[in-house]
């Protein structure tokens, strides 16, 4: 599923607070009717550009549909207004709100076997999903998440929002977004703020029931081991993968053993719950 910013993208209307946003996205696999579907969810400034083809290998490896998506703000999809400040609490408003707007608004079906992988932000958003719908998902991988704010945290945010300012990285995000300031702007400054720096789910971790794989790279620039480590203290279900030599974007640094991890995952969850049928 490799494609440019430029090309032609799916957009689907939903209404949020008395407003009509288009969400851009992406299928994979479609037409295997019937087979289980896998939710990307990106990172703080991705897009659903900005996952390049990994994806669509993953998909391919384990035989499932895949969707893949910009969130509100991001990519192709409605930008922020200029005069909408993102709080503390903006990965809940996604994960509650506009993405269940999203999956109806695709023809996502109540009754589809929905997983979910998330990276980054897009994996605490992925584990603040599955802790308020603890039935709906089969299964939640994710890749460096946040469960909290580690100094570290704070100072990788305030590193790339400086890189963007200074001119750095500001070509390539917009290439990959409609607005990048208003990305970049709004997630930094969601982060550094009071609230943001206090920002934690881990109260919510243990209500999630769901088997878990969770992937962190022992050099990741924006969290330590204990991003993952505390999952599986609170949900004791989750598998952990801790990869040497790799940073904050493991899929990409290792995809070959993210993938193969995933896939095993995947296919002995599916089996255990056959098994249980």
């Amino acid at each position: 599923m490799k494609r440019s910013p430029q090309m032609k993208h799916d957009l689907a209307m939903i209404e949020w607070r008395g407003r009509s946003i288009g969400i851009e996205h992406q299928w994979i696999n479609r037409e295997r009717s019937g087979a289980p579907l896998l939710l990307f969810l990106h990172e703080g400034l991705g897009s659903l550009s900005l996952w390049r083809n990994f994806p669509a290998r993953l998909c391919d490896a384990a035989g499932v549909q895949g969707l893949v998506f910009s969130r509100y703000g991001y990519g192709r999809s409605s930008t922020r207004p200029a005069h909408e400040q993102w709080g503390g609490d903006f990965m809940q408003v996604q994960a509650l709100e506009l993405i269940p707007a999203f999956l109806a608004a695709a023809g996502v079906p109540a009754e589809q076997e929905l997983w979910l992988f998330g990276h980054s932000d897009g994996g605490s958003i992925a584990l603040i999903m599955a802790a308020h719908n603890p039935s709906r998902y089969c299964g939640v991988i994710v890749t460096a998440p946040h469960t909290s704010i580690e100094s570290l945290t704070a100072q990788g945010v305030a590193c790339a929002r400086q890189a963007f300012e200074d001119g750095g990285s500001r070509a390539a995000l917009a290439r990959h977004h409609d607005d990048a300031q208003s990305v970049v702007t709004g997630w930094a400054d969601s982060w550094l703020t009071p609230d943001g720096l206090a920002w934690t789910i881990e109260p919510l971790l243990a209500s999630i029931t769901c088997p878990v794989l969770a992937i962190q790279g022992e050099q990741d620039a924006f969290g330590t081991l204990e991003q993952v480590r505390v999952i599986r203290r609170q949900a004791p279900q989750t598998q952990l993968l801790e990869l040497e030599g790799r940073g904050h974007v493991p899929h990409f640094e290792d995809p070959q053993a993210v993938i193969r991890a995933s896939v095993s995952f995947i296919r002995s969850v599916s089996q255990a719950r056959a098994a249980h049928a």
